[in-house]
C-alpha cells in the first residue's frame, strides 16, 4: 500500500536521493523546503511546501495525512544568515508539528558521536534534538552518518578540486585522524527502510571503509591522477589559509569547529558498516569528473533556483 512520506530538502543533496527511492517504491512524496523553485528532476510529482517554522499551524497542516517524516534539515556552520541554535529551534518546531499532525514515524538524520557536553555546536545541537525526539513519544529512527559522498558532495569534491589546482596539499596536523564516509544513496536506502519500520532505532550510518584523512586525500588523488605532496600544517595556520581561499571563492571552505571535530575523531565509530558502497571504488569510477569545479556551500544558499549539481 502506498504511503505518504515527507522529506525535508528533497531538492537538495541527501533529500533528493531519499525522495527518488520513495517514488521508485510507489510512495507519495511531499517536501518541506526553503527552495521551492530550485531546479530538480521530479517533474512536479513531489508536492512542495515551505518550512513555515514561524507559522506552526501552517507547518502542521503540511504534515497532515503523513505516514512518515524523513528529516535532513540542518545547517553546516554558523553564519550571519543562519546558525545552529536557530536550526535546533526550527527542528524542535518541526517535531512538535509532526506530533500534532499525527505523523506515525520520524526518521531523523543526526551525526556520529553527538554529545550535550561537546563544545562544538554541531554535535551538541544534534544531541539536543536526539533527546527531544526520543522523549517525544513518537516512533523514531535516528541515523548518525559521518561524511556523505556522491555527485553533489562538497568535501570529497573540493579535496579533488584542490588536488587538481595546487602543487601541494595541506593537512591539518598529522592527518592521522579517521573518518568513515558513507555513500549518499546508501544513506537514502537506510532512511527509506527505517521509515517503514516501527522499531525505535539509533544507527551509526557509516560506510564500509575507514580512512585516515591522509589516506583519504591519497585515494582521491589516485582517482583524479594528481599525486601531490602532503604537508602537515598547524591547524590554526591551515584554518587561516582556508579563510583566505574562502575570500577568493566567496565561500566558507572549512570552519574551526569542523577541523576540531575531524581531528577529535568524531567522524568515526566502532559500529558495523551500514552502507555497502566503497568510497575508493566510487572515486575511481568518477575520477574524470570529480573536482572539475568547486562546490560552494554559500552559493547553494544564495541561489535558490539552480540545481545543486550546477553550483
Amino acid at each position: 500500500m502506498a504511503r505518504t512520506v515527507v522529506v525535508t530538502g528533497a531538492f537538495g543533496y541527501s533529500g533528493k536521493y531519499i525522495a527518488q527511492r520513495l517514488l521508485a517504491a510507489g510512495d507519495q512524496v511531499r517536501t518541506l523546503t526553503n527552495s521551492p523553485d530550485r531546479a530538480n528532476a521530479f517533474d512536479g510529482v513531489v508536492e512542495v511546501h515551505g518550512y513555515h517554522f514561524d507559522q506552526p499551524d501552517e507547518l502542521t497542516r503540511s504534515l497532515e495525512g503523513v505516514d512518515a517524516l524523513i528529516n535532513t534539515y540542518w545547517v553546516r556552520f554558523d553564519h550571519r544568515d543562519f546558525n545552529h541554535s536557530q536550526a535546533v529551534d526550527n527542528t524542535l518546531t518541526l517535531f512538535a508539528a509532526a506530533k500534532r499532525a499525527g505523523v506515525r514515524r520520524i526518521v531523523h538524520v543526526s551525526i556520529t558521536n553527538p554529545s550535550h557536553e561537546s563544545p562544538l555546536p554541531y554535535f551538541s545541537g544534534k544531541a539536543e534534538l536526539e533527546e527531544a525526539l526520543t522523549e517525544s513519544g513518537l516512533s523514531y529512527a535516528i541515523l548518525r552518518p559521518t561524511v556523505l559522498f556522491g555527485a553533489e558532495d562538497i568535501l570529497i569534491n573540493n579535496i579533488a578540486w584542490m588536488l587538481r589546482r595546487f602543487p601541494v596539499f595541506g593537512l591539518f596536523g598529522d592527518g592521522e585522524y579517521r573518518l568513515q564516509p558513507i555513500y549518499v544513496d546508501d544513506l537514502a536506502a537506510l532512511a527509506v527502510t527505517c521509515s517503514a519500520s516501527t522499531e525505535n532505532q539509533v544507527i551509526d550510518a557509516i560506510g564500509p571503509e575507514t580512512f585516515t584523512y591522509r589516506e583519504l586525500v591519497r585515494v582521491v588523488g589516485d582517482a583524479v591522477g594528481r599525486h601531490r605532496p602532503m604537508v602537515s600544517l598547524p591547524p590554526e595556520l591551515g584554518y587561516w589559509l582556508s579563510v583566505a581561499m574562502g575570500w577568493f571563492l566567496g565561500d566558507v571552505v572549512v570552519t574551526r569547529e569542523e577541523i576540531r571535530g575531524l581531528m577529535d575523531n568524531l567522524l568515526v565509530t566502532d559500529s558495523a558498516p551500514a552502507g555497502q558502497t566503497a568510497l575508493s571504488d566510487w572515486c575511481r569510477a568518477h575520477g574524470d569528473t570529480l573536482g572539475r569545479r568547486y562546490a560552494s556551500e554559500l552559493a547553494r544558499r544564495r541561489d535558490r533556483r539552480a540545481s545543486y549539481e550546477s553550483l
